[in-house]
């Protein structure tokens, strides 16, 4: 945060994945759902990991794990390590590890009560912004009501997310704001797997 020439490179990089990156289509795409991994996935990357799913069609898969928190501060001196002078209102913003890809990446994930340009909209009640507009907006009382921030994310090749869902690794459940967005995040994995109806 504090090498403000890599930070813009890594926006930079970050809108030009967005424009590329291929849009969900509606056939068995899990996009605007979460993906609970099973108690059996022992990839220490995804172990016992929730993730909200932003992208899925042939060509791949993105999402972005939701209960592996990295910390929280505020989001005013947040921002401050990007360069962005936002008033001190005494918003907190939280930083997750979104996955295993792109480390250098940060992703926006937050409610749909806010959109610009860049921003798409994978599931009722759910959008993701590739930049810190959300956040800016959050900073001057604008919206969007919840929000993470998500350095990386979880990226499938094609065919390879439909294969492990039918190895038994995934189990897909309905997209719930109380995971995605709640802070106890230690308990969201056992939430999830309720959610999809499996005994522990």
């Amino acid at each position: 945060m504090r090498n403000r020439t890599a930070v813009l490179a890594v926006l930079c990089a970050i809108l030009a994945f967005a424009a590329v990156a291929p849009a969900a289509d509606s056939g068995n795409s899990t996009a605007g759902r979460m993906l609970v991994a099973a108690r059996s996935l022992n990839d220490p990357n995804f172990a016992e990991t929730v993730v909200y799913m932003v992208k899925h069609d042939a060509k791949g898969a993105l999402g972005l794990i939701v209960n592996r928190p990295l910390g929280s501060g505020p989001l005013d001196r947040f921002l401050a390590g990007f360069g962005v002078t936002a008033p001190d209102r005494g918003y907190r913003v939280r930083l997750h590890w979104g996955g295993p890809v792109e480390r250098g990446f940060g992703f926006v994930l937050h409610t749909d009560d806010f959109a610009d340009a860049t921003t798409e909209i994978p599931g009722r009640g759910f959008a993701w912004t590739p930049s810190l507009e959300p956040l800016k907006s959050a900073a001057e009382g604008k919206g969007p009501r919840r929000y993470i921030f998500s350095l990386g994310y979880a990226g499938w090749a094609a065919g390879q997310l439909e294969g492990e869902i039918a190895r038994g690794d995934w189990s897909i459940v309905p997209a719930d704001p109380d995971i995605v967005f709640g802070e106890n995040d230690g308990t969201k994995w056992k939430r999830a797997t309720a959610k999809a109806g499996i005994r522990l």
